[in-house]
């Protein structure tokens, strides 16, 4: 699966995704090719990680794979950007944990929704926006829905500080904030309110 990014105008529409053998860049190791020449290739596992998200749930890989970041985010492992949501389900009322990488973006920290409209956004919105970010301890926040206009530099960040959604966001994280516009009201945004 590769990407063409050529030289457009911002008010064009981001580049599609076309599928074929990738050309070989011709790049010393390091080298990156000029803005307007850039060649993008995903390879076999961003076909991995998107199939795995099917229809915006998580097959049974990705269940494993959340169990095992759930539990290492709840211990705070890694950095502050990941965290473990917990939100009350809209039907069931049991608690659900998602692991999630967070984005900063002037001094705020954020929540995007790598899939969409997915079910950890569906209970947040349900919920009033009331949840639970776990990293070594809960911590109760309220999760702000952001406005589609304002929701482009956060989407950016976020792929630009979050790998693992790059897969999932179809424009580019070299891309200027432009780019990103056009995608904005496909990908939620809420922004972390400590209570």
């Amino acid at each position: 699966m590769q990407t063409i990014t050529a030289c457009r105008s911002p008010t064009e529409a981001p580049p599609k995704r076309v599928s074929g053998p990738a050309p070989k860049p011709w790049l010393a190791w390091g080298e990156r090719a000029p803005t307007c020449e850039r060649l993008i290739v995903s390879g076999r596992q961003y076909d991995r990680l998107r199939a795995m998200y099917v229809g915006g749930r998580g097959n049974a890989t990705a269940r494993r794979y959340a169990w095992f970041w759930n539990m290492a985010f709840r211990l705070g492992l890694l950095p502050q950007r990941w965290v473990t949501l917990e939100v009350r389900g809209r039907r069931t009322g049991m608690v659900t944990r998602f692991p999630l990488g967070m984005a900063d973006v002037e001094g705020e920290w954020h929540l995007v929704s790598m899939l969409g409209e997915c079910n950890w956004v569906r209970n947040v919105r349900a919920a009033g926006g009331r949840a639970t970010l776990r990293r070594r301890r809960a911590r109760a926040v309220r999760l702000f829905e952001v406005p589609v206009e304002a929701r482009a530099p956060v989407i950016r960040r976020y792929v630009e500080r979050v790998p693992g959604g790059r897969p999932h966001i179809p424009v580019d994280r070299h891309e200027p904030v432009e780019a990103f516009e056009t995608i904005a009201s496909d990908y939620p945004v809420f922004r972390v309110v400590p209570q």
